[in-house]
Parts: structure tokens; C-alpha cells; sequence
């Protein structure tokens, strides 16, 4: 299959036909790079440059430096003659300003990012014939709303996982609701010791209790809210932010928040749990479902070592190395194979890899557009005004 060329500008303006609304968020024109700084997708591999430049989440990409026991990078280097460089980030807004820079080949994206880039042209189609392990990926996390518009694909699924409720037993009431953390006379019992993510896009969090104990607000999808939605989510996240002890980006001062005592309920995720280790310290997945992640690997419209970007995709969601990742991270891998080689054999079971009845109770995270996301013919918030939001609820 052949695939013309696109000029960087002219498939930005292809993509607008489809997530036109997210460009007022994401995008304002090119900010640096060649107009012909990327091709919509292409066909066949040529020979590997030397290098690659990877831009993910702390733990995906790890060589050995942070841990001699942790190292399933050097091995690609190895293998491929692609040495890699790496950049970790702390949150999708700050990957997105980072990935404008043009310095990074291949991004690791959440779904409340990855839309982003692909409106600003950040993104290149991704030809998954031209990675072979992609065939072992689960099924449901192939072309979904967050890693594909119009049926083409713009990476491949990386690992995934639940934003949970986790709590000190000692001090906290087994919870069954999020509930716990959003009604007053139950936060009132926590008061400074409430935990939260640090994000625009915890928003939908408030949204998904809402939708579920709100039925009036007539919620269907908690990234798709009108203006009324979302000054009722608004609402609920100001009254519990008089109970908030501080807001988390960084898991590992989560981590020690829960170590000494400071914070003893909020979102989390499974990573920290296990990171934590403590038999007091428990998550669970509320009654409501929740929030979650799949991400995604990435090529960069800019990428200077395409060749290189491929190989390591393919090797990043072949199953050793998936494995690795992500139960190094903390998340469910993304294939049965995968599961196969993890050292614990219990992960997969843990973390529900491949379990699509506990897939169906989560929400992964998506980037509000005017145009609903639930197929409603209003308009409804973008992230722009999410941002807006979330300030405002921060003071």
C-alpha cells in the first residue's frame, strides 16, 4: 500500500476534518520544524541511523543507570545499533510542550495527550504493518478512539491501567464509592489528608461520580461535558479541595506521603501500591468504575530516525520487553504473550491484563473537544477550558 506524501502543514489540515475543535486547543500553526519534517506513513524500512530519541513516563524507558537490574534498553541497542537517548516527563501537558520542541522521535502518550498531538501535527500516522509484534496486542486496544482518527492508526498500545482509590485502613473505613473523596461529610473525616492527581484532566473523575449519582446532569461520558456538566464538576472538586492536603504529579511523593502518614485516602495508582508495600495501605476499584490509561507509542512528526523509531515500537511491544516495562511501571502489558514473561506470575492477574469485563467498568482518558465525544449535537468544553478550570479550583 502506497501512501503519498503530506507537507507537515497540509496533514495537519487532513486531520482537522476529524478532530477540528481540538486544533483551538492544541495547536496554533507550526512552531518550529520543516514543513516537510514528516511523511503521512511510510511503506518500508530502510537502514537503522544510529540513534533514537525517546520521550515517555519515568520507568518506560530504562537502561541499567537507575537500577543495574533494570535494563532493557541496552539490549536494543544491541540488537539494532540504535542507541537511545531519553527524557521522562511528569504530566501529558509538559510531554506536549516538550514534543513540540522536535527533539524526541518516538512519545509515549496517554490518551489525554495523544489526540494533542495528532491536532497539532505532532504526530505521524504509524503503518503497524511495519511492526511485526503489533498482531500480538489485545485486540481492544487496537484503533481506539485515543490512538487512531479515521481509521488511521497513530501508534501502538503501550501498557495500561486504573486510577484507583487507595486508603490507610488504619485510619480509613474500608470505601466502596468514590464517594469517599468527593461527599463533604465523608471528606470532612480526612480533612487535610486527602489526596488527588494533579491534572486538568481529574476532572473527569468528578465528572464519572457525577454521572453515576447525578443522573439529572444527564453525564454520559466524563470527557464530554457542556458547560453545565462541568461547573457541576467544578463545583465538587472546589469543596473537596478545602479537604486536600496536596495534589500529586511525582508518584514517589505519593509514595512517602503514605509512608509517614500525611495523606491516607485518594486516586492512585496500582504501582504505588506495590511500591508501598505495606499491609494497611490497600487500593480498590470503586463501584462507580474509574478513570484510566492506555498508552501509546508515538512517532514524532519531526522525527529525524524514523528507521530507528520503528525498531524500537516493535521491540518495546514485543513480549520480553513489554513485559519488562510494564511490570517494572506498574500496569497491565498489552498482550497475552507479554503476560507470559513477566517474572511475577501473578502480574497479569493483578493488574487484569487482558480482562475485558474490568476494561468495560473504565474510562480511559481522552482529550475534551467541543465536538462531543458522546455524539451529542451541543457543544461541549475542551481541555482549553478544563485548564481554566482546574486553576480555578487550585486557587
Amino acid at each position: 500500500m502506497r501512501i503519498r506524501k503530506l507537507t507537515r502543514r497540509t496533514r495537519a489540515v487532513v486531520v482537522a476534518l476529524a478532530i477540528a475543535p481540538l486544533l483551538m486547543v492544541a495547536a496554533c500553526g507550526d512552531d518550529g520544524g520543516s514543513d516537510e519534517a514528516s511523511e503521512e506513513a511510510i511503506t518500508e524500512l530502510g537502514e537503522n541511523e544510529g540513534q533514537v530519541s525517546i520521550l515517555a513516563w519515568p520507568g518506560y524507558v530504562e537502561d541499567g543507570s537507575n537500577d543495574p537490574e533494570v535494563d532493557w534498553v541496552t539490549p536494543f541497542e544491541e540488537d539494532t545499533g540504535c542507541e537511545v537517548t531519553s527524557k521522562v516527563y511528569g504530566t501529558s501537558d509538559e510531554a506536549l510542550n516538550l514534543a513540540k520542541t522536535g527533539e524526541y522521535d518516538v512519545v509515549a502518550a496517554s490518551g489525554d495527550l495523544s489526540l494533542r498531538l495528532i491536532a497539532a501535527g505532532e504526530a505521524a500516522p504509524v503503518n503497524t504493518d511495519l511492526v511485526p509484534n503489533y498482531e500480538n496486542v489485545f485486540d481492544f486496544l487496537k484503533d481506539t478512539e485515543w490512538n487512531s482518527v479515521d481509521g488511521v492508526n497513530y501508534g501502538v498500545p503501550h501498557g495500561y491501567g486504573a486510577n484507583l482509590l487507595m486508603y490507610n485502613e488504619e485510619s480509613v473505613d474500608p470505601p466502596t464509592s468514590w464517594g469517599a473523596v468527593f461527599e463533604e461529610e465523608e471528606l470532612a473525616k480526612h480533612k487535610g489528608k486527602v489526596t488527588a492527581y494533579d491534572s486538568p484532566i481529574y476532572i473527569a473523575d468528578a465528572a464519572l461520580y457525577l454521572m453515576k449519582h447525578q443522573p439529572d446532569l444527564e453525564i454520559t461520558n466524563p470527557y464530554a461535558l457542556d458547560q453545565k456538566q462541568l461547573d457541576a464538576s467544578v463545583d465538587l472538586l472546589k469543596t473537596q479541595r478545602e479537604y486536600v492536603g496536596e495534589y500529586w504529579s511525582d508518584y514517589l511523593k505519593l509514595i512517602s506521603a503514605f509512608e509517614t502518614g500525611d495523606t491516607t485516602i485518594g486516586t492512585t495508582w496500582q504501582v504505588i501500591v506495590n511500591a508501598i508495600g505495606k499491609d494497611n495501605v490497600k487500593a480498590v476499584l470503586p463501584e462507580e468504575g474509574a478513570t484510566a490509561w492506555n498508552d501509546t507509542w508515538m512517532l514524532s512528526a519531526q522525527a529525524e530516525n524514523v528507521n530507528c523509531a520503528y525498531a524500537w515500537m516493535d521491540y518495546i511491544v514485543s513480549p520480553k520487553a513489554n513485559a519488562q516495562a510494564t511490570e517494572y511501571f506498574g500496569e497491565a502489558p498489552n498482550s497475552e504473550a507479554a503476560c507470559a514473561e513477566t517474572t511475577d506470575p501473578t502480574h497479569c492477574e493483578t493488574f487484569h491484563a487482558g480482562d475485558e469485563e474490568f476494561s468495560k467498568q473504565l474510562w480511559y482518558w481522552r482529550t475534551p473537544v467541543k465536538e462531543c465525544l458522546d455524539g451529542r449535537d451541543v457543544e461541549c468544553t475542551d481541555y482549553s477550558q478544563w485548564t481554566t478550570a482546574w486553576t480555578e479550583i487550585k486557587g
